[in-house]
């Protein structure tokens, strides 16, 4: 009785100062997904060849894995506020970028790439932060979602009303970031610290490696890595590349473009609470993987007749892909991190789910080959091959699981059975060290030497 109530108040005292952060993350999403649907409009405007607005979407991704891959690991060490704070600063400012210099290029490039630079930085160690700051409740990955789920989804749906009905679209489409992003700030300063850095613990530890553990394992690259692009390549799909496949050139609008992104990140909201009650995060990732064949098979229908009701049920079905894959591939990467490391394991969960952006440039490339109808059908077919190996892993993980340890002869022919001291996992994960809680490699026992007792 008096842990449950300690846990109780924990979880209530604790519930103010993560809904500052997932705030913060919403800010920085806002900020990062607002320019989507301003492509269209800077392609008008400024009659941009289709070059120079692939470079414009480019430059965002090349800032922001490194940003991931920096931030995540300089959070373990250093904390979650002194990394994060100054990037959600920063954030608005590569927004007042784009209001400065609404004609110029370089300006444009200049604020996407440091509006990539701190999505990159806040995302892993703001998520690390939110499961900190959530205490145990299980409901971290969530919350981590959902906060970036609506910003990725409010952000271009208000920029593009703005841009397609409001006098100046290239202005005001960025005016209410500006607001959200000064208000983030300003919260994330008042905001508790978090868990101490990693490396003011225990003297001499040695110094963390890179990769971290957790992601050395055949686990991470089986049941995590291989649906992690799917997060993002499937609304990537929704928002940019079907938009552009089903109108002309001449009815293509920042509208439509916005009423997609709409359809999309609401389905990807609605589903998230269904994809946290799952019992087996792989069950998620799996059905996304499903959503996402359906959505682009829906898809290649909506292309070939040129039917914008058909591309919104896509969009909602990769919405919904996004969804899942996003939870459940975080729940994972959450369990599988140590307190050490939580930071980096999420930066490179998100890392990889990121490449996912480059969706509409290989739907470009099976386009030229086959056709716009043919490439969304061989992305169907990528999503269920990806599908199918990913519940194949799940199965024989759940078989390894359930089956006892083999018996392991000793001297005088005498059995016994050994006991790893690390976490359980199917056979093909031994040419990787298992992760230990702490998010160090477990050490593995060594067979007896020939004549020595049996140490077990």
């Amino acid at each position: 009785m008096v842990d449950v109530m300690a846990t109780t108040t924990v979880t209530r005292a604790g519930s103010g100062p993560w809904v500052k952060i997932a705030f913060a993350m919403f800010a920085v999403g806002w900020g990062a997904n607002q320019f989507s649907p301003m492509l269209i409009v800077y392609r008008h405007e400024l009659r941009l060849g289709a070059g120079a607005v692939a470079g414009l979407f480019l430059v965002y991704a090349l800032t922001l894995i490194p940003g991931l891959l920096i931030g995540g690991p300089a959070s373990d060490r250093f904390g979650r506020r002194p990394v994060v704070l100054p990037f959600v600063i920063l954030s608005p400012l590569a927004t007042l970028l784009l209001v400065l210099g609404p004609r110029s290029l370089a300006l444009i490039s200049a604020g996407r790439a440091l509006a990539g630079l701190c999505s990159g930085v806040v995302f892993g160690s703001a998520t690390a932060w939110v499961q900190e700051l959530s205490h145990g409740t299980g409901q971290s990955a969530r919350r981590a979602a959902l906060a970036l789920t609506v910003g990725f989804g409010l952000g271009p749906v208000a920029a593009a009303v703005l841009a397609q009905w409001a006098p100046d679209p290239l202005i005001l489409p960025y005016l209410p970031h500006l607001v959200i992003g000064v208000a983030a700030a300003i919260i994330v300063w008042r905001t508790p610290r978090g868990a101490p850095p990693a490396a003011g613990r225990a003297g001499g530890r040695e110094p963390d490696r890179w990769p971290p553990a957790a992601v050395r394992t055949w686990r991470f690259w089986l049941s995590v890595a291989p649906a992690s692009p799917m997060v993002f390549g499937s609304v990537a799909l929704a928002i940019v590349v079907l938009p552009e496949d089903v109108t002309s050139a001449r009815t293509l609008s920042a509208g439509f473009a916005g009423l997609m992104t709409a359809l999309a990140f609401s389905a990807g909201v609605g589903v998230q609470p269904f994809a946290r009650r799952l019992g087996n995060p792989l069950a998620g990732v799996v059905g996304g993987l499903c959503c996402a064949a359906a959505g682009a098979g829906v898809g290649v229908a909506a292309v070939a007749a040129a039917d914008r009701v058909l591309a919104g049920v896509a969009a909602v079905l990769l919405g919904m892909a996004y969804g899942l894959c996003l939870v459940s591939g975080l729940r994972q990467a959450e369990q599988m991190a140590g307190p050490a490391q939580r930071g980096a394991v999420v930066a490179c969960y998100y890392a990889l789910a990121y490449l996912g952006f480059a969706a509409p440039y290989l739907a470009a490339g099976l386009g030229a080959v086959s056709s716009q109808a043919g490439a969304f059908a061989i992305l169907a077919g990528i999503a269920l091959v990806i599908a199918a190996g990913t519940a194949g892993y799940g199965l024989r993980q759940a078989r390894a699981d359930r089956a006892p340890d083999p018996p392991v002869l000793c001297q005088a022919g005498t059995t016994g059975t050994r006991t790893l001291s690390g976490p359980a996992g199917p056979p093909n994960e031994r040419p990787f060290r298992s992760a230990g809680t702490d998010g160090r490699a477990a050490r593995t026992p060594r067979s007896p030497r020939p004549g020595a007792s049996c140490p077990w």
